[in-house]
C-alpha cells in the first residue's frame, strides 16, 4: 500500500470523526409543571358526611397502581386479572408499542453501526478482442468474485441522533397509551360492575314498590265496590302502577347490557361463560382519597406523558430538518478477490480493494429551509397541543373533586331522607296497630320509604362511580419522574412557559 496516496484518506476521516464529536442539536428539555397550588377556585370540602362511608381527601403521592383493591372485591380482582390477559383493545396497544420499539431498534442498528455485507459473485463472460482493436480470436472464461464491504454514514450534523430522538419519543407515545387503555379498561370494568350492582338493586326496590301499588289498587277498588271511593281515583292509582311497571324492562335490559359489556372487557362473547354477579354490598366505599398536587400531576397521567412524548418527537424532528442544511460524509471500502477459477480465489495476488470518501453539502434547495420551517410550526403545535392537554386534566380533576364534594352532601341529604321515611313507616304502622291509620296508609308509607331507598341507591352508586373517575383523574397510578422539570425551550432557543 503507498503510504502517500492513503495518507489524506486518514486526515479526511479523522477531520469527519472531530466534526461529528461536535456536532449539536436542538436538546429537549421537559416542559415546566404548572405553578398553580390548587385545581379548583375555592378549596374543596373533604367527601366527608356523618355516615359511616364518609371520604376523606388527602394530598399526598397518589394512588398506588392497584386502586382498585381499596373497594375489598375479590370477583372485580379476578376480572381485571383476566382482562390484562385477553383484552383485544390492549393486546392491539401492547403489539404497537412493541412495533414502536422494534422501529427504534431497526433504526439504532441502521445507522449507529457501520453496514458490513458480503457478496459472492459468479460471472460467464464471452470477451472479443476486436472490440477493443486488439487481435485475436474471441473466448470465453469464469470470473470469481468474492468481497466484503463496509460503509458508514458520519452523524456530523446530529441528523441520526435526531431522528433516534423521534423514534424513541414515539415509542414512549406508545408506551403511554398503553397505560392510558390500561387505565381504561380497567376504569370501564369497575364502573360496569358497579352499574350492574346498581341496577340490580334498583330492579329489586321497583319490585317491591309495585307490589304495594298493586296492593294498593286492589284497596282502591274493593272501596269503590263498597261505595266508599271515586273510579278516577283508581284510575290515577292504576296509571301510577303501570308506569312503575314499565321502568322495569329499561333496568333489565341495562342489566343484561351490563353483563354483555363485562363479557366483551374480559375479551369474552357475552354468551361465552356467565360473568360473575354483583351487589352494591360487594363495594367498599374508600375511606380515603390521595391527591396529587398539579405538578405532579403532569407526571402521573398517561395521557400528559404521552403528549409529552409527542412534543419530544417534534423537538427531534426539527433537528432532522436542521441537519439537512449542513454537510453530510459517508467511508466506504471494499475488500475482496477477483480470480478466473475458485482455486486462485484467494490467493494474495487477486485481492482487490478500494476506499471511498463522500462528502455532500447543499448548495442550492429552496425545499430545506422551507422543511425546517415546517417542522418548527409542527412543534409549535405540539407545545399548545400539550398546554390543551394539561388543561383538560387539571378540569378532569377539578369536576371529579366537586363532583364528590356534592356527592357527600346529596348522599348525606338522602340518607337523612331515608331515616325520615323508616321512621314515618314506623310511626304508621303503629297507628294503624291501633285502629288510628288504615292500611292504606300504611302502604302510602311503604312506598315513599322504598322510594327513597331508590334514591339513595342511586346516590350511593354516584358516589362509587365518581371515586373510580377520581382515580383515573390521578392516572391510576402510573408515575414517570423521571428527566428535567426546567421549563421548555423551543428549538429556536427561545423559552415558552406552557402553563403558569
Amino acid at each position: 500500500m503507498n503510504k502517500k496516496r492513503t495518507t489524506p484518506y486518514f486526515i479526511f476521516l479523522i477531520a469527519a470523526i472531530f466534526l461529528a464529536g461536535c456536532a449539536t442539536g436542538p436538546e429537549f428539555q421537559r416542559p415546566a409543571p404548572p405553578r398553580v397550588a390548587d385545581y379548583t377556585p375555592t378549596p374543596v370540602d373533604d367527601a366527608s358526611s356523618t355516615l359511616a362511608d364518609s371520604q376523606t381527601i388527602i394530598p399526598g403521592e397518589g394512588p398506588t397502581p392497584y386502586w382498585w383493591r381499596s373497594m375489598n372485591c375479590p370477583k372485580l380482582e379476578t376480572l381485571i386479572n383476566e382482562a390484562m390477559e385477553r383484552n383485544p383493545t390492549l393486546m392491539a396497544a401492547e403489539a404497537t408499542m412493541h412495533q414502536a420499539q422494534e422501529l427504534y431498534a431497526a433504526q439504532a442498528g441502521h445507522t449507529n453501526y457501520p453496514q458490513i455485507e458480503g457478496g459472492l459473485n459468479l460471472q460467464r463472460r464471452r470477451f472479443n478482442p476486436g472490440a477493443l482493436g486488439q487481435g485475436g480470436e474471441a473466448r470465453e472464461f469464469s470470473l470469481y468474485n468474492a468481497s466484503i464491504g463496509v460503509h458508514y454514514t458520519f452523524d456530523l450534523a446530529g441528523g441520526n441522533r435526531s431522528a433516534l430522538e423521534a423514534l424513541a419519543a414515539r415509542s414512549d407515545y406508545q408506551l403511554f397509551q398503553l397505560e392510558a387503555a390500561r387505565l381504561t379498561l380497567i376504569a370501564n370494568i369497575v364502573t360496569t360492575a358497579i352499574s350492574q350492582a346498581s341496577t340490580r338493586k334498583q330492579i329489586e326496590i321497583t319490585n317491591s314498590i309495585l307490589r304495594a301499588q298493586e296492593k294498593q289498587l286492589e284497596l282502591m277498588e274493593a272501596s269503590i265496590l263498597l261505595g266508599r271511593g271515586e273510579p278516577a281515583d283508581a284510575l290515577a292509582l292504576q296509571t301510577q302502577v303501570e308506569q312503575r311497571r314499565a321502568t322495569l324492562p329499561l333496568l333489565q335490559n341495562q342489566l343484561q347490557e351490563s353483563e354483555h359489556l363485562l363479557a366483551v372487557l374480559v375479551g369474552k362473547a357475552p354468551g361465552q361463560a356467565p360473568m360473575p354477579s354483583f351487589s352494591l354490598e360487594d363495594f367498599t366505599l374508600p375511606s380515603e382519597l390521595p391527591l396529587l398536587i398539579p405538578s405532579e400531576l403532569v407526571r402521573s397521567r398517561p395521557d400528559i406523558l404521552g403528549a409529552e412524548a409527542l412534543l419530544e418527537a417534534a423537538n427531534a424532528d426539527y433537528g432532522v430538518a436542521v441537519s439537512k442544511l449542513y454537510p453530510q460524509f459517508t467511508l466506504g471500502t471494499d475488500l475482496g478477490s477477483q480470480a478466473l477459477t475458485v482455486g486462485k480465489l484467494f490467493n494474495s495476488s487477486s485481492v482487490v480493494w478500494d476506499l471511498v470518501g463522500q462528502l455532500t453539502q447543499p448548495l442550492f434547495n429552496p425545499g430545506l429551509p422551507a422543511e425546517k420551517r415546517a417542522a418548527l410550526a409542527a412543534f409549535d403545535a405540539a407545545a399548545a397541543n400539550y398546554q390543551y392537554v394539561v388543561l383538560e386534566a387539571m378540569r378532569n380533576v377539578a369536576d371529579v373533586l366537586r363532583a364528590l364534594e356534592n356527592d357527600s352532601k346529596r348522599l348525606e341529604a338522602l340518607s337523612n331522607a331515608d331515616l325520615a321515611s323508616e321512621k314515618s313507616l314506623e310511626t304508621t304502622q303503629r297507628r294503624y296497630a291501633l285502629g288510628a291509620n288504615s292500611y292504606f296508609d300504611v302502604l302510602s308509607a311503604q312506598q315513599l320509604r322504598l322510594q327513597t331507598e331508590l334514591d339513595l341507591v342511586e346516590g350511593q352508586s354516584k358516589r362509587l362511580f365518581n371515586t373510580v373517575a377520581f382515580y383515573q383523574a390521578m392516572g391510576g397510578g402510573f408515575y414517570d419522574f423521571s428527566g428535567s422539570l426546567d421549563d421548555l425551550s423551543a428549538p429556536q432557543e427561545k423559552e415558552q412557559t406552557l402553563l403558569q
